[in-house]
């Protein structure tokens, strides 16, 4: 099995630390709104690593942390918690904020087939253990106080850098990160954070009433569950030159090497070419594709389509194209179960299997994996194919034996011929007029056309035949 390893900068062969044993960590939410389709693209990738991991015999027990406190507008520890900027704008608690986006988290990674982790870590419930490592830190000498917190001095730790590639001296005060005349290094980050009185998330320390660094809760959650090292750390490629990188400084501090072995990074989602944005309007979410009429499935088909290490573009036309596909092969899938064998068939299908077990063990290669899929779809196997489609589903996650077949969403306009769309404006016009009879042959002109048209409480609903 070969991974690639942010760490080093190549494919290694993985190996668990204890034979059979899995310890993985995955940086979940910070539940301040709700997850992005991009977000989503992160826990697909982690999921299906996990579902590969399991698949080849190994039991993993995944960590994956809520941020509910302590993510600063800024990385560079500057400005407000996003939790009380939301609760402020949305006047409610931030623990109510918390819990709301969760749930919604959580239900988004249902209708995605991402299975639940195996310990899901609240920050806020882990303090005491974040301050006794604080505590650490500053017995070790790796951590000083200053006016408004506590600060890692990474200058006392040699190794800054290695995950990134950043070198120390390049950060430049001002650049990117903001002046705080105070740290002793621009790129020093805040361990613990002392609050004003006003402020409604903080807890009782040695150093006074506050809160801890967005960095510090992965660190001292991590070694409760996991212990001082463990197999795999995984997280989308934005977390490599700040936070991960200030993780694994953290954690090295007190016990002397990363607390994770394996690094694995998945890409940026693309929107139209370019990257998500709120003014842009393309901060897309898993409501936002059901209302679009798509399956959420179809995005995990969609992200399955490349690989992790790649960025991925998304547009309205790739998930379309995605949804159809995911349909076709669902199809070819449930319709082999009532064929019979042939009988070259078994011999065939260990051949596929096989591959994709090859495919998968790649570090991570679903785009292969799925061109395999489909070839065995292609070749005569019959009810073969059905068993092979079970067992390659335990890694895909795509309800192969038991999902939907058919597309079941309306057409946008934007999507209809200029003469489709003629025709469905004539008849509106004649159904508003009463015109039950044109009305009728306008549907049926429709249906000729390869679309079929309904008439529903919420609107006309146009779908392809």
């Amino acid at each position: 099995m070969q991974l690639y390893n942010t760490l080093t900068r190549a494919k290694d062969t993985f190996e668990p630390l204890q034979p059979g044993q899995v310890g993985m960590y995955t940086c979940g939410p910070t539940v301040y709104g709700y997850a992005s389709i991009g977000n989503m693209r992160a826990y697909i990738f982690a999921d299906t690593l996990r579902r590969m991991l399991e698949f080849n015999g190994l039991k993993v027990k995944m960590v994956m942390n809520i941020t509910d406190v302590g993510h600063l507008v800024s990385d560079e520890d500057e400005g407000e918690d996003k939790m009380l900027v939301t609760a402020r704008r949305e006047q409610k608690s931030p623990w109510e904020i918390a819990a709301y986006y969760a749930d919604v988290f959580f239900k988004d990674g249902e209708k995605l087939c991402i299975k639940r982790p195996t310990v899901v870590a609240w920050a806020t419930k882990h303090i005491a253990e974040m301050i006794a490592m604080v505590e650490e830190l500053l017995e070790r000498g790796y951590a000083y106080e200053t006016s408004d917190g506590i600060y890692f001095d990474i200058s006392k730790y040699p190794e800054y850098g290695r995950l990134s590639g950043l070198k120390l001296e390049e950060q430049k005060a001002g650049a990117r990160v903001e002046v705080n005349v105070e740290k002793r290094h621009p790129a020093d980050f805040a361990l613990w954070k002392k609050a004003p009185k006003e402020h409604i998330m903080q807890w009782p320390s040695p150093w006074g009433m506050g809160y801890p660094g967005w960095h510090i809760e992965c660190s001292a959650m991590g070694r409760k569950y996991l212990g001082d090292l463990f197999d795999i750390h995984t997280g989308g490629a934005d977390h490599i030159p700040v936070h991960h990188e200030n993780e694994i400084a953290q954690t090295a501090a007190c016990t002397g090497e990363p607390p994770a072995r394996f690094w694995l990074h998945n890409e940026f989602l693309l929107v139209d070419g370019g990257k998500m944005s709120k003014s842009l309007g393309n901060v897309y979410t898993i409501s936002d594709l059901e209302e679009r009429g798509f399956e959420p499935l179809s995005y995990r088909y969609f992200c399955h389509n490349a690989h992790y290490r790649r960025q991925l573009n998304f547009t309205w036309s790739a998930l379309e194209a995605a949804q159809k596909g995911l349909l076709s092969l669902r199809r070819s899938v449930q319709q082999s179960a009532k064929q019979s064998a042939p009988a070259a068939a078994a011999a065939k299908a260990a051949e596929y299997r096989q591959a994709f077990l090859a495919a998968i063990n790649d570090d991570l290669n679903l785009p292969r994996a799925i061109a395999i899929v489909w070839e065995a779809s292609r070749d005569e196997l019959g009810n073969e194919f059905f068993a092979l489609a079970q067992e390659w589903d335990q890694v895909l996650g795509l309800n192969l034996a038991s999902g939907a077949i058919e597309e079941d969403r309306s057409l946008t306009e934007e999507e209809l011929p200029d003469e489709v769309l003629a025709l469905v404006k004539k008849r509106a016009a004649a159904r508003a007029a009463k015109n039950w009879a044109e009305s009728d042959a306008l549907r049926q002109q429709l249906q000729e056309m390869g679309y079929m048209v309904q008439d529903t409480a919420q609107g006309t609903v146009i779908k392809r035949v």
